[in-house]
């Protein structure tokens, strides 16, 4: 098992890194912030294997579920971020 954690850790790791990279990336702002979303469970996930639940419990919940919902709010609030064109 303890062979198993050091693994784990890594391919969460470059998981986080390769969300950052499409969320920084991608062009289309609704997958950007489900790639900012996921960056956040990610981490939430690394918390976890490194021992500390009451960390992984926050940043799941308000860095992955309560921060990506309000992004969406506000993207709907803002018409998807599109221009006014007069």
């Amino acid at each position: 098992m303890s062979a198993f954690l050091p693994v784990m850790s890594v391919v969460v790791a470059l998981a986080t890194i390769g969300a950052a990279f499409v969320a920084i990336r991608v062009d289309s702002l609704p997958v950007a912030i489900l790639s900012a979303g996921a960056v956040s469970l990610f981490a939430s996930v690394l918390f976890l294997i490194l021992a500390a639940p009451d960390v992984a419990m926050t940043e799941a919940a308000i860095g992955s579920g309560l921060t990506t919902f309000l992004f969406f709010f506000v993207l709907g609030r803002v018409g998807g971020g599109e221009q006014d064109h007069d």
